[in-house]
């Protein structure tokens, strides 16, 4: 069976912090897919709002994202309670979009890699559209920042 292999990001430039719930974990007793999906939705809005941006506004008033692909790559198991650490690290920038590359870690070893793709959206007129300068001024200038959080 084909399988798409992520790497791991030289660096990331947002930490986020939580521990894994009881409500994330499935019927076999470790944190499910679903469960990595909102954790990475989780990290991703809380590295907009560090940003000062939201999934709604890079910075113009009008320009939001939508969300093209999804790829995770699972390495470990996580448990009810398990401290994780998600590295986030905004790439790949484009006039239209960009990536969002994750790692989430306990007690120091990866557990999951992921990886997302964004198209700048204009939810009012339901069209893709450009990056707004704002947010890429944001990126330059404030793209280092690390945030926390648990």
């Amino acid at each position: 069976m084909a399988k798409v292999i992520l790497k791991e990001e030289n660096s990331y430039d947002f930490r986020y912090r939580l521990k894994a719930q009881i409500h994330h974990v499935n019927y076999s007793g470790h944190v499910g897919h679903d469960a990595i999906v909102q954790m990475i939705w989780e990290a991703r809005v809380n590295l907009l709002k560090d940003l000062g941006l939201t999934e709604l506004d890079l910075g113009d008033g009008k320009t939001g994202i939508i969300m093209t692909d999804l790829e995770i790559n699972f390495l470990r198991e996580i448990f009810p309670f398990d401290e994780l650490l998600i590295e986030s690290k905004i790439d790949d920038v484009s006039e239209n979009g960009f990536r969002i590359y994750h790692r989430i870690t306990k007690d120091g070893k990866t557990c999951v890699l992921a990886e997302t793709g964004f198209l700048s959206f204009n939810y009012s007129t339901h069209r893709v559209c450009k990056l707004p300068k704002q947010f890429l001024k944001i990126l330059k200038e404030k793209g280092k920042r690390e945030g926390e959080s648990v």
